[in-house]
């Protein structure tokens, strides 16, 4: 998996490329957890455009980032779903606790 990390304002933006398993999973977190040790991060979004596979390693490594970012007041969002990774956030239950949006502008501004 390919990752680009950016800062805007108090949002962290992790736009990942490739699958989301059990390796992308423990290095997505370590370097988030690392970011967010850091720095004055407050929310995260995950862009998932280029991400064409996820398992419940994924799920997980977002729940902890979500109980992370909780402590601090703020938000996990996501954007740029495929129907299938909608359909793993809905069985999931992630949809109860992360806002999705259409784009990366719309999740930011929505943030």
């Amino acid at each position: 998996m390919d990752v680009k990390f950016k800062k805007t304002g108090s949002t962290l933006v992790v736009k990942m490329f490739g699958e989301l398993d059990h390796h992308a999973a423990s290095f997505l977190r370590a370097k988030i957890d690392a970011k967010l040790n850091r720095s004055d991060i407050k929310n995260i979004l995950f862009d998932f455009e280029g991400v064409n596979f996820m398992d419940s390693s994924g799920i997980g490594m977002i729940l902890g980032r979500y109980k992370i970012v909780s402590l601090k007041s703020g938000k996990i969002l996501a954007c740029n779903l495929s129907p299938r990774l909608r359909r793993i956030f809905e069985m999931s239950g992630l949809l109860t606790k992360i806002a999705v949006f259409n784009s990366e502008r719309d999740a930011l501004t929505g943030a």
